[in-house]
């Protein structure tokens, strides 16, 4: 099948948009091993873990997915394994946790992902998006010929073949809370093209138009954790996408010496055409999108009303502007390309998780932006994707060491700067407790909450982290956990204060006699007396871990390392090896199973034993992190069988192949369906959903 232009597909609702291959994809589809091994069949053979809920939970994915994507190929990588050996074919090899890790894990994230801001149609369509008209008025042209002519030229950028791309993308400008995931007609599963077996590449995978969601399911409403959370997703692949340059004839992979080496015709920006188109489009997405919230997303509590941030020139004192928690949307009544008819704030709360949600990613795309000349450190590659070609670069006022002198811009840097500092500045102002030396969980715009909940706070005392790295120059992304020195920031300094203080809050406050981490602490009455729950010890190892590798005081390590020894005794079930989540439940929410694949990865990577603790806690032998690690994955994500896991379906990046003559929707064998045959009449998208683990 041919395929066609982008202009001669291009109309003013978009109703044909762009389709762009898997950046991590092969061409040719390709299988795994016939069945499971036997021990992983004995260790699914005592449970039983049907859905829950359906609904899709956009923040919750975007997170999880976004921890399962640190927890995939980052992390086998980091402990020594060449990925050159995983393939998809190979179940389990060159061992189940390579496989788990570097094959499952990372590539559910991945198209998890692009269900949001590719095929779903969840939220409004970036043909709306402000970087779109401002481009669009500039060259008095309308924003369909606009985007168009953009997606060719970010092709052009990463040597992309403008005739690869495909049909009935849904690019989003901005994500909704929730929807329903099951897919509203029959997917496309005709052949469109053979491979050399006896596999082939299905349509839907070169035509999205068959993936769309149900559009009265879906809950319009503008959330900071849910946008932020997929904000989070396309900071993460963008940074990895387009760390690196690459040739164009050969599409071998460079060492990048100078930002001016893409100068060479034969150079392109990304680590591959393919990956390097797919970094393109989540950073025109992320550049919109940050327009969007700039311009109009914050609430001015003394007026009552929407407004734009200021940033930089932003001060708390003369009245909080912040991203409030549910913004309602009237849309315009475009049913392919939707755009707003009028937004209105539902709940005016700031929320703390809406704000490190937030301020997690924007962290991480400051990393990418960065075009401080006093930060000596910045990759070359990045300079060159934001150096005016295809994205523009900052105004020399805003990237010198004043903020006296600064001036309001549209372009990434800028911009994502303005947002990440008025949130960074609102978790300070507004969340922050300094007499109690940690993070409450509300404000209502006139006074803090007094409820301090140990998942949000430790998950804010990360982002805090990433924003410390960011703004003073140091290494985010994959490489995060990397030492470097930094510039040394006001915003800097202050950020290690709350974390420091947030981490003897824990220390001190929120150990109960039985050794587990409280869920939470009331100002003024002291901590929670109801049962711990597995979000609470995660939460409080993740801040821990943060502390630790902020400060480098080994009290925090220490403190995490017992929390988790005293979680693995007292929440692990003996026969299923699977957490409680509760004292007598195991339902695992995106949340929870995006913080526990988390909490394995910085026992691997920070809080294993080693020679020189003290004593060897026996949970924390990487063994044994590895074995919770794989049950985990084997049992509550893939599930024991079709009907069940949190993982609803599978795409064949992760070995379900499509074979002639095949109609049972699962030629891999697993536990996981192909997305047309899972979970209702159309089939499911491949996102998480909400289960409980019974044991039988």
């Amino acid at each position: 099948m041919p395929t066609k232009p982008w202009k001669v597909l291009t109309t003013a609702a978009l109703a044909s948009s762009l389709l762009l291959a898997s950046a991590c994809s092969n061409e040719k589809a390709t299988k795994k091993e016939e069945t499971k091994t036997e021990e992983a069949k004995a260790e699914k053979s005592n449970v039983a873990v049907p859905v829950s809920d359906y609904t899709f939970d956009t923040a919750g994915n975007m997170f999880a997915y976004a921890e399962f994507e640190l927890s995939g190929e980052p992390l086998v990588e980091g402990l020594g394994l060449d990925l050159d050996v995983l393939d998809v074919r190979k179940l389990d090899q060159p061992a189940k946790f390579d496989y788990t890790a570097g094959v499952e894990s990372y590539e559910y994230s991945e198209e998890g992902m692009y269900e949001v801001t590719e095929k779903s149609g969840l939220g409004l369509h970036l043909i709306h998006g402000p970087a779109v008209a401002e481009l669009a008025k500039k060259g008095e042209k309308d924003a369909p010929t606009v985007l168009g002519e953009r997606f060719y030229e970010l092709a052009d950028s990463v040597g992309y073949p403008k005739d690869e791309l495909f049909l009935n993308m849904y690019p989003t400008l901005i994500e909704y809370t929730s929807g329903d995931p099951h897919y509203t007609q029959k997917v496309d599963t005709g052949i469109y093209a053979k491979n050399d077996d006896d596999s082939y590449v299905p349509m839907y995978q070169v035509d999205f138009k068959t993936l769309r969601w149900d559009r009265s399911k879906m809950e319009k409403t503008l959330n900071p954790s849910a946008y932020g959370a997929t904000f989070l997703k396309q900071a993460l692949w963008a940074g990895d996408f387009l760390g690196g340059l690459h040739k164009v004839d050969s599409d071998e992979e460079l060492e990048v010496s100078s930002s001016k080496d893409d100068d060479d015709e034969n150079i392109a920006l990304g680590v591959s055409s393919a990956d390097g188109m797919q970094g393109a489009i989540l950073t025109e997405q992320i550049w919109n999108k940050l327009n969007y919230i700039r311009n109009g997303l914050f609430y001015d509590v003394n007026g009552k009303k929407l407004t734009a941030g200021t940033g930089s020139k932003y001060d708390p004192k003369n009245g909080f502007v912040y991203l409030p928690h549910k913004i309602e949307v009237v849309e315009d009544g475009n049913e392919e390309a939707p755009n707003a008819k009028q937004l209105t704030v539902k709940d005016a709360r700031s929320v703390l998780q809406d704000q490190w949600l937030v301020l997690w990613p924007a962290s991480e795309f400051y990393g990418m932006t960065d075009q401080r000349p006093e930060n000596k450190a910045q990759n070359p590659a990045f300079l060159a994707v934001f150096d005016g070609k295809p994205f523009r670069s900052a105004p020399k006022e805003n990237v010198d060491s004043t903020t006296d002198n600064d001036v309001t811009s549209s372009d990434p840097y800028s911009v994502n700067r303005d947002v990440l500092l008025q949130v960074f500045k609102n978790i300070d102002e507004m969340h922050f407790n300094e007499e109690t030396g940690a993070f409450v969980n509300e404000n209502d715009g006139a006074a803090q909450g007094d409820y301090v909940d140990t998942f949000q706070a430790g998950y804010t005392t990360e982002a805090l982290r990433l924003f410390q790295r960011a703004i003073d120059g140091l290494p985010v992304g994959y490489a995060s956990g990397e030492a470097a020195e930094g510039l040394g920031t006001a915003e800097g300094k202050r950020a290690l204060e709350m974390i420091q203080k947030q981490a003897d809050f824990v220390l001190k406050e929120l150990k109960r006699e039985d050794g587990l981490v409280a869920n939470g602490y009331t100002i003024g009455k002291g901590k929670d007396e109801s049962e711990p729950t597995l979000n609470a010890q995660l939460g409080a190892i993740r801040g821990l871990t943060a502390a630790f590798l902020a400060t480098k005081d080994t009290k925090y390590r220490d403190a995490a390392r017992e929390f988790y020894q005293t979680m693995d005794e007292k929440m692990l079930d003996k026969e299923t090896n699977i957490y409680y989540t509760s004292k007598d439940k195991m339902a695992y929410n995106p949340m929870t199973a995006g913080a526990l694949s988390a909490v394995f990865r910085i026992g691997l990577n920070n809080l294993y034993n080693t020679d020189a603790d003290d004593r060897a806690l026996s949970a924390l032998d990487r063994e044994t992190i590895i074995s919770r690690y794989t049950v985990f994955y084997d049992t509550v994500i893939d599930g024991p069988s079709l009907e069940e896991g949190m993982q609803a379906s599978e795409f064949w990046d992760t070995g379900d192949a499509y074979m002639e003559g095949d109609k049972s929707g699962n030629t891999d064998k697993d536990h996981v369906p192909q997305v047309q045959a899972g979970h209702g009449e159309n089939g499911i998208a491949p996102v998480l959903v909400e289960v409980e683990v019974k044991k039988q």
